[in-house]
């Protein structure tokens, strides 16, 4: 078996020749050749990737905001230290790390596309990267995080049929008709929970790499694996691709 050195030499082999999203490209390509097109819409989704936690001063947080690392590090602590990936609050907790973003198509649970960012980012900010314009149904479903007025009226304006959950506002409560389609489209999207969980299960949710590029081969690297695995678990039950 290849040594860590090894390992790690081709997986800089890898970024340097930024093939993560092609490596991804690839397995896609198999999926479709064994006639496991995307089909019957799709669940747009992102989950927090967590990395080990910097310890930093106030004036080291200032400087690496800026994507920049002070003067007075040496080689061996900017190696170890992640200027790229950003702190986020989710469900009033803190998270610090990267965030994956993704499509899964509902019939088969197969992931169709992906973007890897910092996980400040706003989840609706990488909503078209992910779209799966392939998709031989118009259906999308998403989460609350990705209500967007402007972008629902382009998207029915251009043929996609769009169920985004609805949130409340202060002093403005979902009405009973909302909150019961909110359930609906919930049903729908539980189906991309179970794929993010089989992510989890290859190696854990965290990554121990350091910066963006890392994190978008691992991560890339992580969805080509699930899908794999998925699509060798889809033959072996005879499900059909159509």
């Amino acid at each position: 078996a290849p040594d860590r050195t090894t390992i790690w030499t081709f997986k800089e082999r890898l970024i340097k020749a930024e093939a993560a999203e092609r490596i991804f490209e690839a397995v896609s390509r198999q999926l479709d050749r064994h006639g496991y097109i995307a089909r019957g819409g799709q669940m747009i989704d992102a989950s927090i990737v967590p990395v080990p936690k910097q310890t930093l001063n106030k004036d080291e947080k200032e400087i690496v905001q800026q994507d920049a690392m002070p003067v007075e590090w040496s080689p061996s602590k900017r190696r170890q230290k992640d200027v790229q990936a950003r702190w986020t609050k989710k469900h009033g907790k803190s998270y610090f790390g990267f965030k994956l973003s993704s499509s899964v198509d509902r019939r088969h649970k197969l992931i169709r596309r992906v973007h890897v960012s910092t996980a400040s980012e706003h989840d609706t900010l990488h909503f078209e990267r992910v779209l799966d314009a392939g998709n031989t149904s118009r259906d999308i479903y998403a989460d609350k995080g990705y209500v967007d007025g402007e972008r629902e009226q382009r998207l029915r304006a251009q043929g996609w049929r769009v169920h985004i959950q609805r949130k409340g506002q202060a002093g403005k409560p979902l009405s009973d008709c909302q909150e019961r389609r909110n359930k609906r489209i919930a049903k729908v999207r539980a189906r991309v929970e179970h794929v993010f969980a089989g992510l989890e299960q290859m190696g854990g949710k965290a990554l121990r790499s350091i910066g963006l590029a890392r994190a978008t081969l691992h991560l890339n690297w992580k969805a080509s694996t699930y899908n794999l695995r998925r699509l060798c678990s889809l033959m072996e039950a005879g499900a059909t691709p159509f």
